[in-house]
Formats: C-alpha cells, sequence, structure tokens
C-alpha cells in the first residue's frame, strides 16, 4: 500500500471514529427506549416528539450545513460538531424536564445534522474515485456500525453495573457525552496534519447552492433516500415489540437495540456496497431490489406467533429485515456519482438530499408512536408493520424512476453502461 493510500485510509478511520459516536445522545432510544420511559417518565408519543423536533431542525438547516461544508474546512467543522454534542449530553443527564429536552434534542440536530454531517458526507465522497463511492459510504456505514456496537454495548454495561436503574441511564448518557468529547479532540488533533486537496480548498458558496439545485438527478436521489429512511424509522418498534409481544427482558431488549440499530451495519455497509459495486455494478439497481425484498420478510414477521416459545424466530426475522435496511443504508448517497454530481458542490448536493431524505424523521416517529398509542398491543404493531410494508413498495417505484434515470444518462455517455434490469 502507498504512503498516499495509507494517509488516505487513515483519514477514512479518523472521520468514521466521529461518525460512529456523533448520534448516540439523540437516538438514546436505541439502546434505553424502555428505560427513557421508565426513568425520564415519556410516553411513546413524548419519545416520538422529541425525535421529531430533532429531525425538524436537522432538516431545516441541512441546506445550511451543506453550504458550511463548501464554504469552511470540514476539519473545522466536523469536530466542532462532535465537541458541541458531548457538550449538550452533559446537560441531557441531568434529566431535565420534557420543555428542556425539547430544547436539548433540537441543538443536538445543530451539532450533528447541520455542523457535522454534510461535511463528514463531504469529506468521504472527496476520498474515493466515482468507482468507489459504494464501497466508500458502504463502509463508511459498516464502520460506524463497529464503533457504534463497541460504544453502545459498553454504554449498557455502564447501564447494568450502575444497577439498571436511574443512576445507570444517568451514567451511560455520561459515558456517551465524554465520548463524544474524546472523539471530537482526537478528530481535530488526528485531522490537523491532513494536506488539503483542491476539492477543499475551493470556495463555492451559493453559486454551488444554485447549481447543484438544477441537476435533475439530485431530487430522484434524495426521494430515494426518504423512502429508505422512512422505513428505515419503523425498526425503532421492534424494539418495544420484541418486549410486549414475546416477554424479552429489559437487559436483552437493550442488547437486542443496540444489535438492530448498529451492529447490523457492520454487516450491511459493507455487504451494501459489494453488491452495489461488484454484484450489480449499480447502486441505484441495487435499492430497487432491495425494496422489494423487505416484502416477504414483512409477511414473515406479522405471521410469527407470539409468546416467549416463539422469541428467536421473533428477534430472527426482525433482524433479517434489519440487515436489508442497511445495506441499503449503506449506499443510498452512492447515486449521487450515477448522477453525475460533481464534486466542487458535494457540500451543497448533499445539503439538498439530506433536506429531502431524512425528512421522516420530522414526523415518522410521531406517527409510528401515535398509532402504537392509540391501538395498544399486537393491534398497534400489525398497522405500524404494514404501514412500512406499502412504503417499502413505494420505495421500490423511486428506486426504478431512479435506475431508469441512471440508464439514460449513462447512455448519453461514451463508453459508460448501466446494467438494465
Amino acid at each position: 500500500m502507498t504512503a498516499q493510500a495509507k494517509a488516505k485510509w487513515l483519514r477514512f478511520l479518523v472521520l468514521v471514529l466521529g461518525g460512529g459516536t456523533i448520534y448516540k445522545l439523540a437516538n438514546l432510544k436505541d439502546a434505553f427506549y424502555v428505560p427513557m420511559q421508565e426513568y425520564m417518565g415519556l410516553t411513546h408519543t413524548e419519545i416520538g416528539t422529541l425525535l421529531s423536533a430533532n429531525a425538524i431542525i436537522a432538516t431545516a438547516l441541512f441546506v445550511v450545513g451543506g453550504f458550511l461544508a463548501d464554504r469552511f474546512d470540514t476539519r473545522k467543522l466536523i469536530p466542532l460538531g462532535l465537541i458541541g454534542t458531548g457538550a449538550l449530553g452533559l446537560y441531557l443527564a441531568t434529566f431535565p424536564g420534557y420543555s428542556q429536552l425539547l430544547i436539548v434534542f433540537s441543538l443536538f440536530a445543530i451539532c450533528a445534522d447541520c455542523i457535522y454531517w454534510p461535511a463528514l458526507l463531504k469529506a468521504i465522497r472527496n476520498l474515493g474515485d466515482d468507482n468507489e463511492q459504494g464501497r466508500m459510504f458502504g463502509f463508511l456505514e459498516g464502520g460506524r456500525g463497529v464503533v457504534d456496537t463497541l460504544v453502545a454495548f459498553s454504554a449498557l454495561g455502564v447501564f447494568v453495573a450502575m444497577g439498571s436503574g436511574e443512576a445507570g441511564l444517568k451514567s451511560a448518557i455520561l459515558f456517551y457525552s465524554a465520548i463524544d468529547i474524546g472523539a471530537g479532540l482526537l478528530t481535530l488533533f488526528l485531522l490537523k496534519e491532513t494536506k488539503k486537496g483542491a476539492a477543499s480548498t475551493e470556495t463555492i458558496g451559493l453559486a454551488g447552492l444554485l447549481e447543484a439545485v438544477r441537476v435533475p438527478g439530485i431530487w430522484l436521489v434524495s426521494l430515494n433516500v426518504f423512502m429508505v429512511y422512512i422505513v428505515y424509522c419503523g425498526l425503532t418498534y421492534f424494539i418495544p415489540y420484541l418486549k410486549d409481544m414475546y416477554h424479552l427482558p429489559v437487559a436483552l431488549v437493550g442488547a437486542y437495540g443496540i444489535i438492530n440499530q448498529y451492529f447490523l451495519k457492520v454487516l450491511g455497509g459493507p455487504a451494501g456496497g459489494f453488491m452495489a459495486d461488484k454484484a450489480l455494478k449499480s447502486p441505484s439497481r441495487y435499492l430497487k431490489w432491495a425494496f422489494l425484498a423487505l416484502l416477504p420478510l414483512m409477511a414473515v414477521i406479522l405471521t410469527i406467533p407470539k409468546g416467549e416459545s416463539f422469541i428467536f424466530a421473533g428477534m430472527a426475522a426482525t433482524l433479517s429485515f434489519a440487515l436489508i435496511i442497511f445495506t441499503m443504508r449503506g449506499v443510498f448517497w452512492a447515486p449521487m456519482s450515477e448522477v453525475g454530481i460533481p464534486s466542487r458542490i458535494t457540500g451543497s448536493a448533499f445539503g439538498i438530499g439530506c433536506l429531502i431524505g431524512y425528512a421522516p424523521g420530522m414526523f415518522a416517529y410521531v406517527i409510528y408512536g401515535a398509532i402504537l398509542d392509540h391501538f395498544p398491543g399486537e393491534q398497534g404493531y400489525t398497522y405500524v408493520f404494514s404501514l412500512m410494508s406499502v412504503l417499502a413498495v413505494i420505495g421500490f417505484m423511486v428506486s426504478s424512476l431512479l435506475h431508469r434515470a441512471v440508464q439514460k444518462r449513462a447512455d448519453s455517455l461514451p463508453g459508460e453502461a448501466v446494467p438494465q434490469a
């Protein structure tokens, strides 16, 4: 491996470190959904509202974040987002009231989604050429999964060690905060010595945003991300589903949540990148068929008998569904290259893409949570999971349109070809 390649992968690993830590606090529900209800006094709807408040601010500011990523040095924006998130976590550990929680979760969005995320996506995009985009983003998702899993299981260990009660939840939050601050400082130090490339030194600003808006393909990519993400939001409810329908113990609920939301990234991200780049030769083509593969798995989830004797079948089916979602999340930004987004306006393009693509976070959790609160028990879960299936069908149609647009572009460019099916 050449010195240039080593430097490239070192930068990649540093970026993965931050990417795997910054969302732990805003997504505290992944491993601690039930403790949040018990010790912070939150209902399904209130947790959903906190997540929606976070997503509303994030969505409103994604384009601003893309502008910042093109306008300022990403090596400064990335550590700033991490350290700011960790500082907010220190306050979250005091268990403030619900009104204060709404403010905290909104500020999480500013640090993570506006300042940090578009800058990270731009940095990753600029690390690889057009033929590596599926793998680069797949390895990003997989690498984040490794960090996610290690950090989340460590936090769960802290929670158990402190008695699995209120003190345990506060200690876990403080642990996440310390990790964020530490990762921010480490990232600031390690990225300080890297050389700026041409892509990072060129200041684009508002002109880049206007140029990105005029690229037709970006809207299909963004809508495709929207459909993947709205189904992804439903994965959260596999956690209380197993507890309510299969009587999974609280400690194991936390472990399942970590596997469901984090560890599957380790497998799904690289697997999606490999299948998109090597097997199907097109990220958009892979996404189309992955949406279709979700439907029989959801049918299995809905028909498995409920009760403790079927707990492992329930876990296997829900984890299989989640794994496909994570293969899709690993590559859903890769079509940015397929539709011809110039690297110089990557930050602006991702800002627009995030604005649309992550929009489900504003309302999906509230809708899913409200359904469960209004229809307690198996009926509510049946409604939520059936809705996810309908959305997967719509996602298949959107991805089909995206792949067709990629084919048309490839046909107009000499020497390029995209698989037709």
